[in-house]
């Protein structure tokens, strides 16, 4: 889903090193720990066989990237996508480290990913390829070290392929090397939808401090994948209207309000949503700048740009995606007043379930959904209230105070346990 045809992971690093050059500037953070932050702490790339259905054996590239452990073991998803790159991955990883640390979990910033195209392999193929990696990877990663979870192109299942592979080679069986595990494999109640679920609560949290009525408000989701539905339903259930959606292929438009499970299982039923009668036909770009109330972009990075921002109508942008926005689009935004709420706020979601997941199987004592929503609730709720405390008090928007919030944690516990060389 790009709004440009451009190489997206090359591209993505840079903003993402802005952004954090600008807070570090802001808050006169240590140059040394500057210089530490700005850079990956471990970068691992694997070349790799994997056998096809067809006798032939093509070799796949894959890396793992952890960007900083010291508030704990690193911390996310694998991405199986041919425009998967080493710097876009480095990114993400970055991304994690703020989002943990907003969320105040114990853990650092990681990230993975293949370059292959699952949507054309088998599932054998799929598996051989997850199996290998996992066995090239296994250097760095474990419940202590880094901890996997699914992203683009992963799923329960290929969480479930990693977690066999790696207790293979460890001898016994080690739920806690990934998050994101089907039930059967001591995964977690209310994982499936957590990152959505935590789009719709700060939704709802951010409409509460606007006193504003979030019921019939309307909402446009740009991909309706695994968070763009999961906020789709939550926050159609909270009494919003969905006017449109949007996969890949485009989206659907109706002002009076689409039907969201009708919607879902049009997609689950292999069907793309430029092709949805409920609604009006129209492109990823033209569903970014619809009048609404909320915008919720859940496809990829950096999809509001300065090219579209000053077309945003939008009164509230809540990022389910990682880095949708960049920052010269950031400024047209507030310079226009529209409200975002940044992706190491809105999506925390996925990594908060995942430390419920990564706790439960550490203490092989597991919880009802509701007591992990109920939680969810609480963690995600108080994250929101800490950025706005710092909003107020710093005048500035929930961006730069989540940033300030994440940074300034991040680098007292690196204080406090010193550096050395």
């Amino acid at each position: 889903m790009v709004l440009n045809d451009n190489k997206l992971g090359q591209n993505f690093l840079q903003p993402v090193l802005e952004q954090f050059d600008i807070i570090a500037g802001r808050i006169g953070l240590d140059e040394k720990l500057c210089m530490i932050l700005r850079n990956c702490k471990r970068e691992l790339t694997v070349h790799f066989p994997v056998p096809l259905d067809d006798g032939r054996f093509v070799t796949f590239t894959g890396y793992r990237v952890q960007h900083n452990l010291a508030r704990g073991p690193g911390k996310g998803g694998i991405r199986y996508s041919p425009n998967v790159t080493l710097d876009e991955v480095r990114a993400l990883a970055i991304l994690m480290t703020w989002k943990s640390a907003v969320a105040n979990i114990p853990y650092g910033g990681a990230k993975g990913g293949v370059i292959c195209n699952p949507k054309t392999m088998s599932l054998r193929e799929l598996e051989n390829l997850t199996r290998r990696y996992t066995t090239e990877i296994s250097l760095v990663i474990g419940p202590d070290a880094d901890i996997l979870a699914p992203d683009v192109g992963t799923d329960a299942r290929v969480m479930g392929w990693i977690v066999d592979a790696y207790s293979q080679q460890r001898g016994f069986y080690v739920p806690g090397v990934v998050t994101g595990k089907p039930l059967s494999l001591r995964g977690s109640k209310g994982r499936a939808g957590a990152t959505g679920r935590g789009c719709a609560i700060v939704t709802s949290e951010t409409f509460k401090y606007f006193n504003i009525n979030l019921e019939a408000a309307s909402v446009v989701v740009q991909g309706l994948g695994k968070v763009g539905s999961a906020a789709a339903i939550q926050l159609d259930k909270f009494g919003c209207k969905i006017v449109a959606a949007s996969d890949s292929s485009g989206g659907t438009y109706s002002p009076s309000g689409l039907n969201v499970q009708e919607l879902i299982n049009f997609k689950s039923e292999g069907g793309s949503l430029i092709d949805y009668k409920g609604g009006d036909r129209l492109t990823n770009r033209e569903l970014l700048e619809l009048p609404c109330d909320v915008l919720l972009p859940c496809a990829l990075e950096q999809q509001i740009t300065s090219e579209n921002a000053p077309n945003i109508k939008a009164k509230f942008i809540i990022e389910g995606a990682n880095g949708p926005t960049s920052p010269s689009a950031d400024r047209i935004l507030d310079e226009n007043g529209v409200i975002v709420v940044p992706d190491i706020l809105a999506n925390a979601g996925g990594v908060i379930v995942s430390y419920f997941e990564w706790l439960q199987d550490t203490q092989s004592y597991f919880w009802s959904e509701e007591q992990v929503i109920k939680r969810l609730t609480s963690i995600i709720t108080s994250s929101f209230r800490d950025v706005l405390e710092i909003a107020e008090r710093e005048k500035v928007n929930l961006r730069t105070a989540a940033y300030i919030l994440a940074v300034k944690r991040v680098a007292a516990t690196m204080e406090a346990r010193g550096l050395y060389g």
